[in-house]
């Protein structure tokens, strides 16, 4: 035991070896001079932060140009697009009217097929009976069977008499007339 408490007293004694290297020194700062090293080291990170943040805002300032240089192409364009737009329009609702006019003019009666329409009322008031056939009136008229019938059309839609167009009932069933009623 005496072995082990001598062994214990010696190595009290024993200094603690230390990994310090040797080449480095210990200094020693006043409060000071630890300040003023603190204060420089952060005046350094703050001046890169800085620049960094003067390019980040010198980007920001850059990007603001452009978006503002975008919005007024896309509000050119987009009066541009409302100006072409209002022109189609405008071609549209022409382009109508003329169709409409067109077939309005297809629609009113021609010269002719009121020409036609009076021949045929005045040969049927000539007739005692009023009455004649679809092969008599194109004959008289020469026109095929449109002709005919778009002149009859006009004829029952514009004259004060009623007419009425009747199907032979001996013989050729395909055959008709055309009557006009008394007023």
């Amino acid at each position: 035991m005496q072995e082990i408490a001598t062994a214990s007293i010696n190595s009290f004694g024993i200094a603690p070896k230390a990994d310090v290297p040797p080449e480095d020194s210990v200094f020693v700062l006043t409060s000071s001079q630890l300040r003023g090293l603190i204060t420089q080291a952060v005046q350094k990170g703050i001046e890169a932060l800085q620049d960094e943040v003067m390019e980040l805002k010198a980007t920001a300032a850059s990007q603001g140009e452009e978006i503002a240089a975008l919005t007024a192409t896309v509000a050119e364009q987009r009066a541009d697009y409302e100006g072409l737009n209002d022109l189609r329009c405008e071609d549209f609702s022409n382009l109508a009217r003329r169709l409409n006019a067109h077939l309005a003019k297809d629609q009113e009666p021609g010269k002719t097929e009121l020409t036609r329409a009076e021949k045929i009322e005045k040969y049927l008031s000539s007739r005692p009976d009023h009455r004649a056939t679809y092969e008599t009136l194109k004959g008289m008229l020469q026109v095929d069977n449109v002709r005919l019938n778009e002149s009859i059309k006009i004829l029952m839609a514009t004259s004060d008499h009623s007419y009425v167009i009747q199907k032979e009932k001996t013989g050729d069933k395909r055959k008709r007339s055309l009557i006009m009623l008394p007023r």
